[in-house]
């Protein structure tokens, strides 16, 4: 997979929140004299905004404190957690690198915690020696029942007691693969009875008889990640270790595993874990179970489906990388968990496209407007903006006006209300960049439905006047019949019809995936500019929203494939006021 050209870096993020209160802190006495950062994923699925969100915090945490220390060595490391064979693939690996050079942040170093797994192995080997972890017999099942609960304290194994030589012993021979998967594992020996289930005994390293998508068959023994994470930030000289709050229990054990190795490992620095809020979305879900549900079971076209909140599906949606940074800064650093509404980040993107995506016209259900005093062979070229007034740049093109043209099917009506402003018979309406037009008359076909409507235009007016003392007002988008561009369009809206998905079983999420979470449609009528659009270009489809040529499905020489970005207003809210 071909990493894309990262987008220019963001500014620093002012300082104010408590982590670079902490930072700030640790500086000033002298705790640290750079800063040092990482972003760890586990290489077992594909990046969502919630990542985003932790992306931009730590890389650029990294871009603030290299501006402030430009010789101190500060920097941001990628580096993959990936101690689960049976979960890893460097599919994701290379998907979560894409995803991080496209929200436009580079790595100053690559690393993998399997890097560290012959370390990690001696570090486990020391703990043995210490008295300070055992290989344990007991079946999961014993040791789940062993371990009690909140109110419950736990009860030690009964092999708890080993020797430092058969532990070594059995440990060596785990190595070797002389023991099948669950049939011994390496505990550490903290304390069966700590308020803190994370602290009783937990487990180190379990036997795994996969092939590792990094070392092969090397290993047959892999650490945990709660063992395995903290040395790897040890050894990598990582000084500020930050994480989400699911992680806040997790900071003991993080501790203990670091405090009981520094002495011995001379670990290059003792890095501390701080906790932050993960991002938390309505309409939509973060969990990667329940996302690996949506896409195993076809719900979607896959992880890169413009519904998802996977980076790459905001990505092919035609999210931009600055619109999801700002969303990110926006939203902030804290320690109170909250939901962000999904019109926040919809806000973003409008904000970014509005100076970016040039304005055209496009049809997405066309009825056809027949108009009868115009010459059947004429064409006019009329010019028109790709900018509204308000946006400080310049560029038209031109759009061909004929006697045939496509307007939307919503903009007539044969019956309409008392304050209908666009085409109904005998009303006038004016065309965008082009003439008025009167309705005279209608084509049905023989079940009753109008197939076309008949009007003349004004003659005396040329386009885009205003004649004095005629109040027009109803302006309507339109497209040459003879000129336009065919194409299949696709509507995207939000994933879930409800704001929270329900909380019980994982799977009773999918009662809520919205049906109309996707609308395709077909033969929609563009302007003749658009027949030029290449896959990943954006646009501003008048009085319709922000579009993105699919960047998979729009090649040449085929029928263009537009996706819709975002409406041009919060529609959702007023559909559900509805």
């Amino acid at each position: 997979m071909t990493a894309p050209v990262p987008a220019p870096a963001p500014a620093p993020a002012k300082a104010g929140d408590f982590i670079r209160d902490i930072i700030n802190d640790d500086l000033q006495a002298g705790r640290c004299t750079k800063v040092i950062t990482r972003f760890p994923p586990e290489p077992n699925g594909f990046l969502h905004i919630g990542h985003a969100k932790s992306i931009c915090l730590n890389f650029g945490l990294a871009l603030e404190y290299r501006e402030r220390l430009p010789e101190s060595g500060t920097r941001c490391h990628l580096r993959f957690d990936d101690t689960d064979p049976a979960k890893e693939d460097t599919l994701f690996e290379d998907g979560i690198q894409e995803d991080v050079r496209w929200l436009g942040f580079d790595w100053d170093g690559l690393y993998h915690a399997s890097d560290y797994f012959e370390k990690l192995y001696e570090y486990a080997e020391h703990l043995i020696t210490a008295g300070k972890a055992f290989v344990c017999s007991l079946s999961d099942a014993e040791i789940k029942a062993h371990r009690g609960d909140v109110k419950t304290p736990g009860k030690n194994s009964p092999y708890r007691d080993r020797s430092v030589e058969e532990n070594l012993d059995l440990f060596r021979r785990m190595r070797k693969g002389e023991f099948k998967d669950g049939e011994h594992v390496l505990r550490a020996k903290i304390d069966m009875a700590n308020a803190n289930m994370k602290m009783r005994d937990p487990m180190l390293y379990r036997i795994r008889h996969t092939a590792h998508h990094m070392t092969g068959s090397t290993w047959c023994i892999y650490p945990m990640y709660d063992y395995a994470h903290p040395i790897s930030d040890a050894i990598e000289g990582i000084t500020h270790s930050i994480c989400t709050l699911e992680f806040e229990n997790n900071r003991e054990l993080y501790d203990w595993a670091i405090d009981n190795l520094i002495d011995y490992a001379k670990f290059p620095s003792r890095p501390h874990q701080y906790e932050f809020a993960r991002l938390s979305l309505n309409y939509t879900v973060l969990s990667k179970r329940r996302l690996q549900e949506l896409v195993e079971g076809k719900h979607v076209s896959g992880w890169d489906d413009p519904r998802l909140p996977t980076i790459a599906g905001l990505r092919r949606r035609g999210y931009t990388p600055e619109s999801i940074r700002a969303f990110c800064a926006t939203v902030g650093v804290s320690k109170a968990n909250s939901t962000v509404d999904m019109a926040q980040l919809e806000f973003c993107i409008r904000d970014d496209l509005n100076q970016k995506a040039p304005r055209v016209l496009a049809v997405l259900k066309p009825l056809k407007v027949i108009i009868e005093n115009y010459p059947d062979d004429k064409v006019e070229e009329l010019d028109a903006s790709y900018w509204p007034h308000d946006v400080p740049k310049e560029g038209s093109r031109q759009i061909p006006f004929c006697k045939e043209i496509y307007i939307e099917q919503d903009d007539f009506m044969l019956e309409p209300p008392k304050d209908y402003f666009r085409l109904a018979p005998g009303k006038e309406v004016r065309l965008r960049y082009g003439h008025l037009i009167t309705c005279k008359d209608v084509i049905k076909d023989d079940a009753g439905n109008v197939t076309a409507v008949v009007c003349t235009y004004d003659t005396e007016v040329k386009p885009g006047d205003n004649p004095v003392g005629r109040k027009v007002k109803g302006t309507i988008h339109w497209v040459s019949a003879r000129h336009a561009v065919d194409a299949e369009v696709r509507l995207y809206d939000r994933l879930l019809s409800e704001e929270s998905p329900p909380t019980g079983k994982d799977s009773e999420f999918l009662n809520v995936v919205n049906q109309d979470a996707l609308k395709v449609l077909t033969g929609c009528k563009l302007e003749r500019s658009l027949g030029e659009a290449k896959a990943g270009d954006r646009f501003q489809f008048e009085r319709q929203g922000y579009f993105i040529a699919d960047e998979k499905d729009c090649k040449p020489g085929q029928t263009p494939v537009f996706n819709r970005i975002v409406t041009l207003k919060d529609s959702w809210a007023r559909s559900q006021k509805k």
